[in-house]
């Protein structure tokens, strides 16, 4: 029995297997056409946090230069609350078409520990784009604190078990996760006092009512300079310009290295060639001098990765904070 096929007259057989052949072809060359005009139209930077804040500021330093670059707007789009992850949850369920992306940090890793029913989860929602910069810490302190150097300060609080307190912008930020990473591989003891960020902090180190701050380096070198407060480390080993005269805390704890990254990311599901032409993108404006010394300005560090090294430090950095937040016992506000 002849085969349906073997029915139709060969010429037309010939004809209908060249359009099937041509169909595949053209099925196949949709998502790289595609690509080869991405962007056509604006791209919104969704940041979670207020405009003013350190995450809005280099977003939008980076957002203009990526516009062009890219040749098409890049618009930051501030969606505040639940540190972050009320943006995160709107990126995330967004086309992965590349023109919805998120300027998320490492504090976005440590909100999904801490609150563990959050509907987006860092490491599956979202495909890594780059990384873009690091925010330098620094520990201050008042003028009379009894300690001028990393090795004495750490001297200091394991001397004194529970004597001393100290301030963060928040429970679960990198300020307070660093810190008590401080206090478990020194062996000390000390009380976290939660804050709502620097502006509040620097006054009270400044005033005596509360001994040691974990702030932004900018915020600490400001006042430290001006001879108000002492800046004691930084909790990174990058140093940063205009702070260079601040040793890190590895100087007495070896291997120490703590700040937050700052990256991008797009809606699980992105196609590969969109990810590659915005980090690409990326590269191309942290690579300039002019976005060098921008960031410096806004105290941060360029600090590009690949879309690879950017998931395995994310990656890494949660298990990190898994770790800290477990052995240190630390549970959300208001839990």
């Amino acid at each position: 029995m002849k085969k349906a096929t073997d029915l139709v007259h060969p010429a037309r057989r010939r004809a209908l297997r060249a359009a099937v052949a041509l169909g595949l072809a053209g099925a196949l060359a949709a998502p790289a056409a595609w690509a080869q005009k991405y962007p056509d139209k604006p791209i919104r930077l969704v940041v979670g946090y207020s405009a003013g804040g350190g995450v809005d500021a280099v977003a939008r330093l980076l957002g203009t230069r990526l516009s062009a670059v890219l040749g098409q707007q890049v618009m930051v789009d501030n969606r505040t609350g639940a540190t972050g992850m009320i943006a995160a949850e709107y990126v995330a369920k967004s086309a992965s078409d590349g023109y919805t992306l998120m300027m998320g940090d490492s504090a976005l890793l440590a909100a999904k520990l801490l609150q563990p029913k959050a509907p987006v989860d860092p490491l599956t929602s979202f495909r890594p784009v780059a990384g873009a910069f690091v925010s330098p810490l620094m520990i201050v302190t008042g003028n009379d604190f009894p300690a001028r150097t990393p090795a004495e300060f750490v001297k200091e609080i394991k001397a004194r078990p529970g004597h001393y307190s100290y301030a963060t912008s928040g429970v679960g930020t990198v300020h307070h996760l660093g810190f008590e990473m401080l206090k478990q591989t020194s062996g000390s003891k000390v009380v976290h006092v939660p804050y709502r960020g620097a502006a509040q902090i620097v006054p009270d180190v400044v005033g005596g009512q509360v001994p040691i701050g974990v702030v932004s380096a900018t915020a600490g070198m400001a006042q430290a300079k001006a001879g108000k407060l002492r800046a004691i480390a930084l909790m990174n080993t990058a140093r940063l310009e205009g702070a260079e005269s601040v040793p890190p805390l590895a100087d007495a704890l070896p291997g120490f290295d703590v700040a937050p990254r700052i990256f991008v990311l797009a809606p699980a599901g992105t196609p590969d060639e969109i990810v590659d032409r915005l980090s690409t993108a990326v590269k191309t404006v942290l690579d300039t001098p002019e976005a060098g010394a921008a960031a410096a300005a806004q105290g941060t560090l360029r600090a590009y990765a690949t879309p690879a090294q950017l998931g395995k430090d994310m990656a890494e950095e949660t298990k990190r904070w898994q770790r800290i937040i477990a052995e240190q016992n630390i549970v959300a506000e208001g839990k």
